[in-house]
Parts: C-alpha cells; sequence; structure tokens
C-alpha cells in the first residue's frame, strides 16, 4: 500500500530533514502564508519535471521560485528601481514578481515554461525561510494540490490530495493568508497577471502609479493562475448568490443564513483566509455549492478571481494550480 509522505516538524530537524530532501532531487511540500507549496530544486531539471508530473500540471504553465531573499532574486532576474522599491514594502510577503531572466541563472529551463522571464518571491513563512536559507538555491513550488484542485491550505489537504507523490511535509498548520500571492509583471511598464494576498491598491500606493491588469492567453500563460479554469472543487459552483435553492450547500459572506461563512462580519482578510478550507469543507459529495456576493476590492478582487476560475468550465486543457 503506498505510504502517506512523512510529516516533519517545523524545527531545525524536521527543516534539515526537508533540505536534505530537496538536494536528492525529491518533492516536499512546503508552507507559505498563502498555501502550502510542492518544492523542488528549482535549479534540478529531473526534479522540477517530477513537480508537473505528481500534479498533472501542463509543462506550458511556469512556476514561481521562492527566494531567502532579495538577494536570491537579484542573482536570477534583473532588478529594476521598481522591484526594489516593492520587495522593500512587501517582502517577505504574498507577492510574486516577474522580471527578465539574467543570463546564467542556471534554472531548468522548465521552470519559465521556455519564457524570457521568471516569477520570483520571498514566502512570509518562518520554516520555509529557513528551509531556503538551509537549503541555499531557489525552490519551484507551485500549489501543492492536483492541478486544477482546490488550494491545500493545511497538510491535510496535501495528504489528502498527492499522498504519496510528495516524499514529505513540513507541517506549520493552516496558512494565515489563504489565496495565492499577487503576481505583479516588471518587464514594462508595471501591470497585474494575478490578484493575491497583496492588494493592488497596496501595490499602486507603493508605486505611486496606477497598475495596469493584463488579459492572459490560456494557452500561453505568462504567469500561474492565469488558466480560465482553476481552484476547483468537485461540485460545481454557483457564483453572486442572493438566494439558497435545495440541494445546495451555502458558503455566505456577510449576515447570511448559511452552512460555512467567509466572514460574517464582512471582513475581506478572514474571508481570504476562510475560502479554500470552507470549500475543502463543502465539497463533500454535493453538486453544488452557492456563493454569496463579495465585494471587488482589495482581497475581494483576488477571492473572486479565485471563484470565477473555479466556477468556469472544467476542461483539461484549462486547468492549472
Amino acid at each position: 500500500m503506498p505510504q502517506s509522505p512523512h510529516r516533519l516538524p517545523p524545527d531545525p530537524s524536521g527543516i534539515a530533514r526537508a533540505a536534505a530532501l530537496l538536494r536528492a532531487g525529491k518533492l516536499v511540500a512546503i508552507p507559505t502564508e498563502t498555501v502550502y507549496g510542492l518544492a523542488a530544486d528549482a535549479r534540478n531539471d529531473a526534479a522540477v519535471a517530477a513537480i508537473f508530473d505528481a500534479k498533472g500540471r501542463p509543462s506550458f504553465n511556469p512556476l514561481i521560485a521562492h527566494v531567502a531573499d532579495a538577494a536570491g532574486a537579484q542573482a536570477l532576474v534583473d532588478w529594476p528601481a521598481e522591484a526594489e522599491r516593492l520587495a522593500a514594502a512587501f517582502w517577505p510577503g504574498p507577492l510574486t514578481l516577474v522580471l527578465p531572466l539574467k543570463p546564467g541563472h542556471g534554472l531548468s529551463p522548465r521552470v519559465t515554461a521556455g519564457l524570457g522571464t521568471l516569477g520570483v518571491r520571498v514566502p512570509d513563512q518562518p520554516a520555509t525561510l529557513a528551509l531556503l536559507r538551509a537549503f541555499g538555491g531557489p525552490l519551484a513550488a507551485p500549489s501543492a494540490n492536483p492541478s486544477g484542485r482546490l488550494s491545500p491550505t493545511t497538510p491535510e489537504h496535501v495528504i489528502a490530495g498527492l499522498g504519496p507523490r510528495v516524499s514529505a511535509v513540513l507541517d506549520a498548520g493552516p496558512c494565515p493568508v489563504g489565496v495565492e500571492s499577487t503576481i505583479l509583471a516588471l518587464d514594462g511598464a508595471p501591470h497585474l497577471l494575478r490578484p493575491g494576498g497583496v492588494p493592488v491598491e497596496a501595490l499602486e500606493q507603493a508605486l505611486g502609479t496606477p497598475v495596469a491588469a493584463t488579459g492572459a492567453d490560456p494557452a500561453r500563460p505568462q504567469a500561474p493562475g492565469q488558466l480560465a479554469s482553476h481552484y476547483a472543487p468537485q461540485a460545481a459552483l454557483r457564483l453572486d448568490a442572493t438566494d439558497w435553492r435545495s440541494g445546495e450547500r451555502r458558503l455566505g459572506f456577510g449576515p447570511v443564513d448559511c452552512d460555512l461563512n467567509l466572514s460574517h462580519a464582512g471582513d475581506l482578510r478572514e474571508a481570504a483566509t476562510n475560502l479554500f478550507p470552507h470549500l475543502h469543507a463543502l465539497d463533500d459529495g454535493t453538486h453544488v455549492i452557492a456563493v454569496s456576493p463579495v465585494p471587488r476590492h482589495g482581497l475581494g478582487l483576488a477571492i473572486n478571481d479565485r471563484l470565477r476560475r473555479a466556477a468556469a468550465p472544467r476542461g483539461k486543457a484549462g486547468r492549472t494550480a
């Protein structure tokens, strides 16, 4: 019978074991402030290929490189003044910057899916930052789930979704932010590739300029999270529901009667933290999950992005994570 992955404590012994597994080309699920990531040595082509195989992820969909600090990013990508300003303001934190690759970067070409740019970020999670320092290099780490399915915010989600395809899970408990990082491209004028844990309004304030949104070609994404169908439960989603229908599970927002509530108080930060755990809990064999309207500003932009993609038609080519 296939074995479940080892659960490693987020202490020096667990971190050392995780680093040793990664050096050996194994896959390790790591905690971040956003969701759990499926990590491999970004310089090891076979290890990066194993990420795509374990997830069933399309090979044309690029990965994010996680680094210990801004210096680790600067070794891989060009570094304009805007990147310095944003890194100072938001790293460690849920912001990925997409920048032109430097010559001699040493990464597996699978990480960038053949693009001339790379997404980099410094996660705000003490155990994973310690792991990155112990490992001594960049880790490619998409979300630790089967491609297209709900993102994992607990070790239990990882184990249920990927099981023995992962060598170990560095177990730091639930992820506090709950939605993936914001992805901002800086290979020209700043433009948003994916809303996430840093609101667009905060980016615009730090940059002193508006941030444009960029439409994505689902056949050629520039960053993770741009394909049409993504983040999906087994159940269908009915969005912006202002009524409840017989047989549905009900995911509310604000003062409504429901099965689970993203935030009774209407707090978007609380709603983001609860989004994926609540969808996991409600995805229990029901055919439809109905979801209350969520405001489309601040973190609500990221929440609505995840819900829209989770509700999209589900063809194999449209899924990723």
